[in-house]
């Protein structure tokens, strides 16, 4: 059975389609009205990658991927198979698993950012459950930059589950709560680690809490109680990273 063509739409979202699985990319649509340098760049690349460019105004644009934000670019493209579950990716790894869960966070433009992060701190999935999250969506695609084709993303039916499945081999699993005594830059992040973090205001649910094997705290020195979960996910995977490196 032939996949159902998605839709990914402005600049970094489709070049990085392009760099990765030009074949898989069925057409283009380009704003005609837009003659500038980057759009000129952009339409070599797909020329150059053998990609079919449709001229298009910005209604039909919009039409196709719901949005004015498509900087003049839409592609319509096969979805790219990936690790068909998080426990195939995981078996397949051959260093310790840096994962980032995320309880609770359902607007597209969060994910989209956490998924940008994520593939820019090198972890290897974001997990979610799936009735508490948002899937990928073409926005999501859009604020993710590219990431949403190459970071794995993989909605579980369970998530305290599967947290404890993730301990069951090893992966400690670290929560983030405002209360917490220690902070992140006490914790140990060197090892097999599950870095889990809620929607900003409600944190994380309390099945998920209990499930954490420790809960750290990010130090807030201003007025702000709270930061955004994709900034606070980019400053754990960050610190990750600084100590596996």
């Amino acid at each position: 059975m032939t996949a159902v063509p998605k839709i990914l739409f402005g600049f970094h979202a489709v070049t990085v389609r392009l760099k990765t699985a030009p074949q898989s990319i069925h057409k283009i649509y380009v704003d005609a009205s837009r003659r500038d340098q980057r759009m000129r760049q952009f339409s070599a690349r797909a020329q150059e990658a053998g990609v079919r460019l449709i001229d298009s105004d910005d209604e039909r644009l919009h039409k196709l991927c719901g949005t004015h934000r498509h900087q003049g670019v839409v592609a319509k493209v096969e979805p790219v198979p990936q690790a068909r579950s998080l426990d195939d990716l995981l078996d397949g790894l051959g260093e310790p698993p840096l994962l980032l869960v995320l309880d609770g966070v359902t607007d597209p433009h969060n994910l989209g950012a956490c998924l940008r992060v994520a593939d820019g701190a090198g972890a290897h999935a974001v997990v979610a459950p799936k009735d508490h999250a948002v899937g990928i969506n073409a926005t999501v695609a859009k604020v993710a930059s590219g990431a949403a084709e190459t970071m794995p993303y993989f909605m579980v039916t369970n998530l305290a589950r599967s947290l404890n499945e993730l301990k069951e081999r090893d992966i400690r699993v670290i929560g983030t709560s405002d209360d917490a005594p220690k902070t992140l830059y006490q914790a140990d992040l060197k090892g097999p680690v599950a870095l889990v973090l809620g929607a900003e205001g409600a944190g994380l649910r309390q099945l998920t809490r209990k499930t954490c094997d420790e809960l750290v705290s990010l130090p807030m020195r201003g007025a702000v109680e709270s930061l955004n979960v994709s900034v606070a996910s980019g400053i754990c995977l960050y610190e990750a990273l600084r100590q596996r490196s």
